[in-house]
C-alpha cells in the first residue's frame, strides 16, 4: 500500500492505493462504491489481467484516504485524473463498482468496465420521501445539525461533509452522460441487486450504445462470488480488442 499528495482546488488530498504487477505497461483501474474501500476491489481482481498494472484506490473521504471538503462526482473525477497522471497511467481498463461507476465513466476510459454502476435514479419509497421532506423543514428552522438522524446508513460514522458530498452524488441522472459514451463498455450486474436494480444495468445497457450486458447471480456485491467470471470475460474482451 502507498499514498500519494495530490493538489486539487488548493486543497491537499491524501490518496491511499495499492498496485499490483507493477512493472507491467498498462493499467487496470479498480474504483470502489460508496462506504466501501479498495480492499475489497483488490482481493477480487488481484488473481486476473496478470498481464496488466492494477491500480486499486481508495476514493478520497473512504478506507485510507481523508477528506474534509464536500465534493461532487466531478470533483472526484478530477482529483483522479490528477492522481493518475502522476502514475503516468493511460487509462487503459477502469472498472467502477455502484458510485465508482460514475467516476469511470467521467474518467472516460479505452475500456469501461460497470459493476452495478450507479447513475441511474431509483424512484424512492413514500417513506423515504416523508423522511427527507422533514430534514428540509427542520433545517429551514436553524435543525440542520440533527441530519445525523436523517442520514441514510451508508455515512454513519462519517463527517457532515461527506453526508453532503452523499446528498450531491445519489440522486444525479447520468443517462445523457451514459447516451453519449462510446468507449467499448462491458456492463456485469447482481440479479438480485436491490440497491441499483436489474432495470439499471438493462438501461445503462440501452444507452451506451454498442454495450455488452452479462446479468450473474447475486445482490449490490454480487462481483465478489463471480470475479473468475467475470475476469475471464474481461480477458477474452481485451484480447479481441486487441489491448
Amino acid at each position: 500500500m502507498a499514498t500519494k499528495e495530490v493538489r486539487y482546488k488548493e486543497k491537499t488530498f491524501s490518496i491511499s492505493y495499492k498496485i499490483v504487477n507493477p512493472n507491467k505497461k498498462r493499467d487496470f483501474i479498480v474504483l470502489h462504491g460508496w462506504g466501501s474501500n479498495k480492499e475489497i476491489m483488490h482481493n477480487t481482481f488481484k488473481n486476473g489481467l496478470l498481464e496488466y498494472r492494477h491500480i486499486y484506490i481508495d476514493l478520497p473521504g473512504f478506507g485510507k484516504s481523508l477528506n474534509d471538503e464536500v465534493l461532487t462526482t466531478s470533483d472526484y473525477k478530477k482529483i483522479l485524473d490528477i492522481f493518475l497522471k502522476e502514475l503516468n497511467s493511460k487509462k487503459d481498463i477502469v472498472a467502477g463498482h455502484s458510485f465508482g461507476g460514475k467516476v469511470a465513466t467521467l474518467l472516460e476510459p479505452e475500456i469501461l468496465v460497470l459493476l452495478s454502476s450507479a447513475g441511474i435514479p431509483v424512484k424512492k419509497s413514500l417513506k423515504v420521501k416523508a423522511k427527507i421532506a422533514t430534514f428540509k423543514m427542520l433545517k429551514k428552522m436553524g435543525f440542520g445539525g440533527l441530519y445525523k438522524l436523517f442520514a441514510t446508513k451508508d455515512v454513519k460514522g462519517m463527517k457532515k461533509n461527506m453526508y453532503e458530498t452523499l446528498k450531491n452524488v445519489v440522486d444525479e441522472d447520468f443517462s445523457d452522460i451514459f447516451r453519449t459514451f462510446n468507449s467499448k463498455t462491458l456492463i456485469f450486474w447482481g440479479k438480485e441487486d436491490k440497491t441499483t436494480p436489474l432495470v439499471c444495468g438493462e438501461t445503462i445497457n440501452r444507452l451506451i450504445q454498442g454495450s455488452q450486458f452479462f446479468p450473474l447471480p447475486g445482490d449490490h456485491f454480487f462481483f465478489v462470488n463471480n470475479s473468475e467470471k467475470i475476469l475471464k470475460i474481461l480477458s477474452k474482451e481485451v484480447i479481441d480488442a486487441n489491448l
